[in-house]
C-alpha cells in the first residue's frame, strides 16, 4: 500500500503538490518554511522555488513570527483556496469510496 494521500495518487506526486497537501492535512496548525519542507518530504531548496509564488497568489499567508522564525498557514479566506481544499477533499472522499467498493466486489 502506497503512503500516498489518495489526491497525491490522483494528481501526481510533485513538490508543490506534496506541499499543498500537507496544508491541507494539517491546516489547523502553522509552520515555518522549515518544517513545511522537512514534514511534506520536500527539499529546502525546493521549497524556497515556488514559495514566493504561494505568497503572491495569497495561497499561503504568513500568520506569525516565532523568533527568527515566519509562521505560515493555507491562505483559507482565498477563494482559490477554498475551492482547491473542495477539490482535495472530494478527491479523497471519492477514493475512498472506490476501495470500499473493491472490497466489497472482493467479498
Amino acid at each position: 500500500m502506497s503512503d500516498k494521500t489518495a489526491f497525491l495518487e490522483t494528481f501526481g506526486d510533485s513538490p508543490i503538490l506534496r506541499v499543498l497537501d500537507f496544508l491541507v492535512v494539517n491546516e489547523d496548525f502553522d509552520y515555518s518554511m522549515t518544517d513545511i519542507a522537512n514534514l511534506s518530504s520536500v527539499g529546502y531548496s525546493t521549497l524556497k522555488l515556488f514559495w514566493e509564488k504561494l505568497e503572491s497568489e495569497n495561497i499561503v499567508t504568513n500568520t506569525r513570527t516565532v523568533g527568527k522564525a515566519k509562521m505560515y498557514a493555507l491562505n483559507n479566506s482565498n477563494p482559490v483556496v477554498k475551492k482547491f481544499r473542495e477539490l482535495y477533499w472530494e478527491t479523497t472522499k471519492h477514493r475512498v469510496h472506490e476501495k470500499v467498493k473493491q472490497e466489497e466486489i472482493i467479498r
